[in-house]
């Protein structure tokens, strides 16, 4: 039995989302638009990177050929495919372009509901939100109350905060409710217990995420988010690949955010790091741990957080040559009938209007040893995504989703 692994650059879409309009996001394109911004010199930054996009292990792997797939945008870096390189592009069918909805549909279970937002005002939260989190969070009161970014939000409220004992609580375009507070002042444990509180009282507007947003520091040129960041999502609707993997006995082992991602359903264990390159270390010690069976299922945020939300063209791309510059440490953990793909969740493209996420196409990329490899063309949905892991890893078909292994063996 073989084991398969799959890695997400969170937020590296290739564009092309043919219902980019509904979301106000024709023409965006985060790989396209850095790769573009760095031919033309408009992604440097003295000290960090300069000169072309240079990703040759993604390239490699077929990431020209998915933008090719996915937009027609030809990347015009380095060329030259692997041999037996699996690449594609894969569609959203899910109502939303966050986080949940992408992974959830990754993983078989596409959102086909809508989730509850809150609204671009001030307060942004209703009235008996508010007071129930202040009388059965025990708080005296919350600060924020509106759309905003976490680190210029926490800038803004953190020393009232610290002086006040109020938790930050905002919102941004996503189905999301976060608090910021302090680690120490407030305490971590605190701030933990408060967010199960605001779970429940976001069940009925169906809010997919409470996040616990921790942060240090004693003014507001010292405040900085700590790693202990948790999701308190509210679970898929049906059982996951996750879910069957587990159920079966495999192990399914959670790289970074996934375990909270999926409300750790079908999760046997989770390792966390400190930013893509610790998370990396983490996804290769899984690697060697995984046996016949498992899967290795790793989120990279930092793509999101530190620089598609940031509107940082030459910070995005700094981060994917460093990711790529680590892909041969993976692959060369690549056993025979093995499978690994690299993919995102959505799109967030930094040079794109104001700070959400784009509604994009996304990569599909890898390889599989001992398979023949190829085109396996524009998929209809992220889900055939799971559908593909689960025949690799000897599962029954799912609801959702249409495997695309058979397209890249060479004995079917």
């Amino acid at each position: 039995m073989a084991r398969a692994f799959l890695f997400v650059l969170d937020s590296f879409g290739i564009g092309g989302a043919a219902d980019a309009e509904l979301f106000g996001d024709t023409g965006s394109n985060t790989f396209g638009h850095i790769a573009s911004a760095c031919a033309e010199g408009r992604g440097e930054r003295e000290g960090l990177r300069s000169g072309p996009l240079h990703i040759p292990n993604m390239t490699a792997l077929g990431l020209g050929e998915a933008s090719r797939i996915a937009t027609g945008f030809r990347f015009g870096g380095d060329t030259g495919l692997a041999p037996g390189a699996v690449f594609g592009a894969a569609q959203e069918i899910s109502s939303g372009k966050d986080t949940p909805s992408g992974h959830w549909e990754m993983a078989g279970v596409p959102v086909t509901f809508d989730w509850g937002y809150f609204p671009q005002e001030v307060p942004a939260f209703p009235a008996s939100l508010t007071e129930a989190i202040i009388r059965e969070g025990e708080v005296p009161g919350i600060l924020g109350d509106c759309h905003a970014s976490g680190i210029e939000i926490i800038e803004r409220f953190g020393e009232e905060h610290v002086r006040t004992g109020k938790p930050i609580c905002y919102t941004s375009v996503d189905s999301v409710l976060q608090i910021a507070a302090h680690e120490t002042h407030f305490g971590l444990e605190r701030l933990y217990e408060l967010c199960k509180v605001v779970r429940r009282l976001v069940d009925p507007l169906n809010i997919g995420r409470v996040i616990a947003r921790p942060f240090i520091g004693e003014s507001r040129e010292t405040f900085e988010r700590t790693p202990n960041r948790r999701d308190y999502a509210t679970p898929p609707p049906e059982p996951t690949l996750l879910d069957r993997l587990t159920e079966r006995g495999s192990k399914m082992i959670a790289i970074g955010k996934i375990g909270d991602i999926f409300a750790h359903r079908g999760i046997s264990e989770v390792r966390k790091g400190v930013g893509n390159m610790a998370m990396f270390d983490k996804a290769l010690g899984a690697m060697d741990d995984a046996g016949d069976g498992d899967l290795v299922f790793a989120n990279f945020v930092d793509f999101d957080t530190e620089f598609g939300h940031r509107r940082d063209v030459p910070g995005y791309a700094a981060a994917l040559e460093a990711f790529d510059r680590r892909i041969p440490e993976a692959l060369a953990k690549l056993r025979p009938g093995d499978l690994i793909i690299f993919t995102a969740d959505h799109g967030n493209d930094p040079t794109w209007r104001g700070t959400d996420h784009t509604r994009e196409r996304i990569p599909v990329i890898g390889l599989a040893p001992g398979l023949a490899g190829g085109d396996v063309g524009l998929r209809l949905s992220f889900a055939d995504i799971g559908a593909t892991v689960a025949e690799h890893l000897g599962l029954p078909a799912g609801r959702h989703g249409t495997s695309f292994l058979k397209s890249i063996d060479a004995h079917a």
